[in-house]
């Protein structure tokens, strides 16, 4: 873990800039990788805001946050961001031939003892270790959003994946302010195999009439003392996201209680995506906190 000085985060938005962040804020150089110029200068706009609520909270002071922001360089060249990084975080669509291509790239340019990792939600670590050419060196390391609020980094250990380089992660992760739970490489994993399917079952109570969107929010978060509904949460997750995961899961397992809700679907072809899109089971409205049930029968 000592030798992990510069990191490369490939994708700047939700997920990589706050992958981003937090590294940064713990002393690491950190190169940040976007085809988009305008993404990354949003991307790091981003990470000063988030840095000036740490600030309001006591978290950090002025000089922490001038500090963080220095140690964040951007790129739009994956060459020439990984040349001399210890650590490739990747973060981009969640996309399987996105992956694939960004994988076989830095299989190609990224130094020989480099970590490979992946933030993936839910596609095969061995898969996409598989196109490397060195299999051993690469592994999931699933962040939770907002990644400088939570806690929980989901570890996942492909098929060639050595010990030594989950080791290093683990305690690279405590390092980081996380807490590092070590999985296998199933569809899934553990998060999203457990919360994708509620997620479903909750639309599909909407779907088949059995309840509307806040009453199905409430009984989740009033009964189960969860700290958002499944609906909401599955706005914030993005609808699309939900779908492909959900996606994974069916054809990973071939079993029919992953199929998603028909309704999902639709609401990703219509756009609705959820709060990036303004709209998903709720309205979302620039600046407001306030929500307001989207979703009509």
């Amino acid at each position: 873990m000592l030798s992990i000085k510069k990191v490369a985060v490939i994708g700047a938005g939700t997920m990589g800039n706050g992958i981003a962040h937090v590294f940064a804020q713990h002393g690491f150089k950190v190169h940040l990788i976007d085809v988009s110029e305008p993404q990354l200068s949003k991307a790091v706009a981003n990470i000063s805001k988030n840095l000036d609520r740490q600030i309001a909270k006591g978290v950090l002071d002025a000089s922490q946050k001038e500090n963080t922001l220095a140690n964040i360089t951007t790129q739009t060249s994956i060459a020439a961001g990984t040349g001399d990084v210890d650590l490739v975080v990747e973060a981009a669509t969640e996309n399987v031939e996105l992956k694939l291509k960004i994988f076989k790239e830095l299989g190609e340019v990224a130094p020989s003892n480099c970590i490979l990792a992946t933030n993936t939600s839910s596609i095969s670590i061995t898969k996409i270790a598989a196109v490397t050419g060195r299999p051993e060196k690469v592994i999931g390391m699933h962040f939770m959003n907002p990644v400088p609020v939570m806690k929980l980094v989901e570890i996942i250990n492909g098929y060639a994946t050595e010990k030594g380089i989950t080791d290093t992660i683990v305690e690279l992760s405590k390092s980081l302010g996380k807490v590092p739970c070590v999985v296998n490489d199933y569809p899934g994993f553990v998060a999203n195999r457990i919360l994708m399917p509620m997620i479903n079952e909750a639309i599909y109570s909407l779907y088949e009439g059995v309840a509307g969107v806040e009453e199905i929010d409430t009984v989740m978060k009033l009964g189960m003392a969860h700290p958002m509904g499944p609906l909401q949460l599955a706005d914030f997750i993005g609808l699309d996201v939900c779908l492909s995961i959900l996606r994974v899961l069916h054809d990973g397992f071939g079993n029919p209680k992953y199929a998603p809700c028909p309704l999902l679907v639709n609401m990703v072809t219509a756009g609705k995506l959820g709060v990036k899109s303004g709209e998903g089971f709720y309205a979302y409205t620039s600046g407001s906190k306030e929500l307001t049930v989207a979703y009509k029968r």
